[in-house]
């Protein structure tokens, strides 16, 4: 493979937006349902589908499909859109990725010129680049140096059982122990140094000019999406005087292609299984994640090293429901896991829980035990609610007025976030039972519960960015809905409105889009308007008024005609005030001029 790079001031000449007609066939072949039904289940709802919003935890389906106009709207977060916005906020892509990956699953084929709109995709692209020529050059390392240190990795592995197969599936490498080994090769491949940097493989010198690799004398672990790309690494040390002067574990910083929680290590390798099975295992690092995979279970994921975070369990949600989590019996692993498990229930997953002995993990039980005594395990897991408890009573005395409180003030809010209201009703008696407290009592706590909890959520929604304020005046929404629906009000209303005459910004950002869409002789249907705009809120508003539920009207041209009619009433009343305010500021500036000019105006208006 050549990674020879074209001379910088060449880089983006090439490149231009994918055209609007191909984004067009691409949205006209592709169906909103069949897209978003693919990650999760939708009911029907009259003409409409609904769902529980995939972009913020709620227990009712707020989220809305409309299979006619193909848009989708959330009424409590905001988020909403075309398919093509659903494919950005669901796969984490940018707009060209995201109308390219549709475009691969309808086969329409997109130009290799059109890489993107911006500066920023090629660059994405040019560090999955120089991440994969890392990649294969720590993997060679790993397989063919003659070093001492890499013969001394060779041997680290073998020590804990990893097979050459399991080396190559996983794409392992080494990193020498050298301040420059890969700068040096990376450089050869004629990647420039700010690319390097980006990508997070090298640190600029503080004292001197230059550079030195990151990652030196480490098994390395490439990180790969669900796509294959090669987000970032994570490097363990093989000498125990790397430990004492670092960290045991380092790993790649954030850069513009990798965000710290948003990925699972062997995801690409597993996602296939994981639907076969319907059935995810999750582990904690690395290690835990190959031995098991090398044993035959080849539906194991690590969330490396922490609790797993919104991100990562709607990864896991769009190819499962059900979750083990086979984690560490330490505490800091037993720690992450607890901190897991709300999350995991608010977002309508169905988790269980492997118990191992004290000391050991999955990497250990595996070589230690063996792949049976590790299926038998997965398959007497202990789902969350009793796991949680069992816990819970080994920490605290359920026989104390103080070690029950703790107990139910920790259980509470988990059972609060199971959807199922007879879940609920039966974890509320059974640990009832378990403490030796009155239904009746336990239940007022629960109430009290549920509010924090509700104004909480209520709080995060609110705070959001994208979240869409109902600050627009009724009469420019409803004028804004029906040139949208009924392409034939467009002349009328450019004719007799000036996009000045909207009071709200967002509405006159679309209603100027609409007008220049119709001079051009473009469509103007949701699907490719939506297209039209980068910024969430303007698509959340398009696809939040073509969503709500408005009474049929028999007479939409007496309804144009009124909007049109109030708003020209409000123009005239904003202009009145404008003068008026001239008027006056006329007369204290003792401009008598520009007075009487502005009084005959101002005559002119009322007269009309």
């Amino acid at each position: 493979m050549c990674y020879t790079l074209a001379p910088k001031k060449q880089v983006f000449k090439n490149m231009s937006r994918i055209p609007e007609e191909i984004i067009r066939r691409v949205i006209e072949a592709t169906d909103i349902v069949q897209t978003i039904s693919a990650y999760y289940p939708l009911k029907r709802a009259g003409r409409n589908f609904k769902t529980n919003c995939p972009f913020h935890q709620e227990k009712s389906p707020s989220f809305v499909v409309n299979p006619d106009k193909q848009i989708f709207h959330c009424f409590g977060c905001g988020a909403g859109g075309n398919v093509v916005s659903f494919v950005t906020l669901q796969e984490h892509l940018n707009f060209p990725e995201a109308v390219r990956f549709l475009a691969q699953k309808v086969n329409i084929e997109i130009p290799d010129q059109f890489t993107g709109d911006n500066h920023e995709h090629h660059e994405r692209q040019l560090i999955f680049d120089v991440n994969l020529a890392a990649a294969e050059f720590f993997h060679k390392t790993l397989l063919s140096d003659k070093s001492e240190n890499a013969q001394k990795a060779r041997q680290y592995l073998k020590d804990r059982g990893v097979e050459l197969e399991t080396v190559k599936i996983f794409q392992l490498g080494f990193s020498a122990d050298k301040w420059d080994d890969l700068l040096d090769y990376l450089r050869l491949k004629n990647f420039p140094l700010s690319l390097i940097e980006k990508a997070g493989l090298i640190i600029r010198r503080e004292r001197s000019e230059g550079y030195y690799d990151r990652f030196r004398g480490r098994i390395m672990f490439p990180i790969f999406d669900t796509q294959g790309h090669c987000r970032a690494f994570g490097a363990r040390a093989i000498e125990k005087s790397q430990e004492a002067d670092g960290a045991k574990y380092i790993n790649s910083p954030e850069t513009l292609v990798y965000t710290k929680g948003h990925h699972m290590y062997g995801f690409h390798l597993a996602k296939s299984v994981i639907t076969q099975d319907d059935q995810v295992v999750i582990v904690e690092g690395y290690m835990d994640c190959l031995m098991p995979y090398q044993a035959g279970f080849h539906n194991v994921v690590a969330s490396l090293g922490t609790a797993l975070t919104v991100e990562q369990i709607r990864l896991i949600r769009r190819y499962t429901h059900n979750v083990v989590m086979l984690y560490d019996s330490d505490p800091a692993g037993l720690s992450a896991m607890m901190r897991s498990f709300d999350t995991l229930i608010e977002e309508n997953i169905d988790v269980s829980v492997v118990t191992l002995a004290e000391g050991d993990d999955p990497d250990s039980f595996i070589r230690s035990y063996g792949a049976e005594a590790l299926k038998a395990r997965i398959t007497a897991a202990q789902n969350v609610f009793d796991f949680k408890l069992d816990y819970l009573l080994k920490q605290h005395d359920s026989q104390t007025p103080k070690g029950k409180a703790r107990i139910a003030g920790e259980m509470l809010p988990t059972i609060y976030r199971f959807p199922n209201a007879v879940e609920q009703d039966e974890y509320l008696r059974k640990l009832a039972k378990k403490v030796d407290i009155s239904t009746e009592i336990l239940s007022a706590e629960y109430k009290k519960v549920d509010t924090q909890l509700s104004q909480r959520i209520s709080n995060r929604i609110e705070e959001k960015d994208f979240v869409v304020q109902v600050t627009t005046r009724t009469v420019e929404r409803d004028i804004l809905r029906l040139i949208i629906e009924e392409k034939r009000f467009i002349a009328l209303t450019k004719k007799e409105i000036a996009p000045s005459d909207f009071h709200d910004e967002t509405i006159r950002t679309v209603i100027t889009q609409i007008y220049q869409l119709f001079e051009q002789g473009q469509s103007t249907d949701i699907a490719h308007l939506i297209s039209r705009f980068e910024d969430p809120k303007l698509r959340q508003l398009i696809s939040a008024l073509m969503t709500e539920e408005t009474p049929p009207s028999a007479d939409k041209d007496k309804m144009h005609a009124d909007f049109v009619g109030r708003i020209k009433q409000d123009r005239q009343k904003v202009s009145r005030h404008e003068i008026v305010d001239a008027i006056k500021a006329a007369e204290k500036s003792g401009d008598y001029a520009r007075l009487e000019e502005l009084k005959i105006k101002f005559n002119q208006l009322l007269s009309k």
